[in-house]
């Protein structure tokens, strides 16, 4: 007789056992729905993580909070995307947002220059003077709003965290956070991390996922800021004037802030950009997210700029400061001439994305079971497959097994986001027909 633990494939004990066995060490687990039994003699390393695991169950429980928070939808379906392409299947990977653009040679060559000058150490929590000024002379240029470099710009590594740092400087416990669906899948657990309390307000898919007046609905005594992303991820949704007023109104009326997510602010096909902190008496309540890494295809250089009244920027710098510190030195060089150098490439690139649209979204349509609407900004497609299935989850899975293609669940933009699958057009034009000539083999075999 053996007193052991039930020790799953990962090595995490599950529960104590008792079965009479002729070696002296097993494990009994789970394998694709099979109960699996193995010796522990070859395997060292298993059972020292399984004697970790036992010790972590003893001790004191980890943060609820954190345990609370899913892990992100689109990078675990990237991850899974990368994993069976390097266990040999030949996956299109449509999941992701990084554009498979390098980053323009010229700022490439800024961030060359300030190693070769020893720009390696420490540099202002906030940003460097230089890049700081590049955002305010963007604003200016741009929107025609008045920002100081010194007290209303914060530089960051990426605008992720910018978003995090802004919930965290305006929300107190059970503040609400007004975030229209579908949104990006971060926007509800960074609100609840802030200590604040999401109020998803789904958008009518019909209504192109349009801002309507039935948001101010949602509207209560304890609703402090409302939340908006335009172009939109994942609908690419771009809000018109009209849209635009009515958040204005809101905020002016209920006393809110608004936080305005602006990163894919250069990949507009129709319409115009609208920046809401340029709208009248909107500069004193409206905190501007924005980064290189969309438009001048900077993913990996984590870089982003947060620019609005200096009470809350000054917030936001002191958890800066406290955390993660700063941007790299040498990244804020290249960021600076990103927004003061030649804005070539990023047309190039708008071009090049609106081109992809073009040719995606007719071709979908041409498949019996398909519909894909235009999306208006960004690079991403919201796609529905009721010849398929209505649970995106489904759909997801289908894609991936029967297709090879991989594809963001809409579920994980929230409950408007379902029936649909988020496709992700910043991949080269020969993957996105190679997608389009799987997805019409598997629609034929239905």
């Amino acid at each position: 007789m053996l007193h052991g633990f039930i020790i799953q494939d990962d090595g995490r004990i599950v529960k104590p056992f008792f079965v009479l066995i002729a070696n002296p060490v097993y494990n009994v687990g789970q394998s694709s729905g099979r109960t699996v039994v193995r010796s522990f003699h070859a395997t060292r390393s298993f059972l020292t993580h399984a004697i970790r695991s036992l010790v972590e169950t003893l001790m004191k429980s980890l943060s609820q909070l954190l345990q609370s928070i899913p892990p992100s939808a689109t990078i675990a379906v990237n991850d899974k995307a990368k994993a069976l392409k390097a266990a040999g299947r030949d996956v299109i990977s449509l999941a992701g947002g990084d554009p498979d653009f390098e980053t323009p040679a010229h700022i490439v060559a800024a961030a060359k220059a300030a190693l070769d000058a020893g720009d390696t150490h420490y540099p202002p929590s906030r940003g460097t003077l230089a890049i700081r000024q590049a955002v305010a002379a963007k604003m200016r240029r741009e929107y025609g709003l008045e920002v100081d470099p010194t007290t209303q710009v914060l530089v960051s590594p990426g605008a992720k965290f910018l978003i995090y740092a802004a919930l965290s400087a305006l929300l107190n416990p059970g503040d609400e956070v007004i975030v229209l669906a579908p949104y990006w899948v971060s926007y509800v657990p960074l609100v609840i991390l802030a200590g604040g309390r999401p109020v998803v307000v789904d958008l009518d898919p019909a209504n192109g996922f349009a801002i309507t007046e039935a948001v101010a609905d949602a509207v209560t005594p304890r609703t402090k800021v409302i939340m908006v992303n335009s172009p939109n991820n994942p609908t690419g949704h771009v809000i018109s004037a009209d849209e635009a007023a009515l958040v204005r109104e809101l905020a002016l009326k209920h006393d809110l802030y608004v936080l305005s997510d602006e990163i894919y602010e250069k990949l507009i096909f129709e319409g115009e950009h609208i920046n809401l902190a340029s709208l009248p008496d909107m500069a004193d309540r409206t905190i501007t997210i924005n980064g290189h890494s969309k438009a001048y295809a900077m993913t990996g250089w984590r870089l982003g700029w947060a620019a609005g009244p200096a009470a809350i920027i000054g917030l936001m710098a002191k958890l800066q400061s406290q955390t993660v510190t700063s941007a790299a030195s040498f990244t804020m060089a290249a960021g600076a001439e990103a927004l003061n150098g030649p804005q070539d490439a990023v047309e190039e690139m708008r071009l090049a994305y609106k081109a992809r649209r073009d040719f995606m979204v007719p071709a979908l349509n041409a498949i019996p079971g398909v519909e894909c609407r235009p999306p208006a900004g960004a690079f991403y497609l919201m796609v529905r497959f009721p010849g398929l299935s209505d649970d995106s989850m489904e759909i997801a899975n289908i894609l991936l097994e029967e297709a090879e293609i991989a594809a963001t669940p809409g579920i994980a933009f929230g409950q408007a986001g379902e029936g649909h699958v988020r496709f992700s057009i910043a991949t080269a034009m020969s993957e996105l027909e190679r997608a389009v000539e799987r997805i019409e083999k598997l629609m034929a075999g239905r």
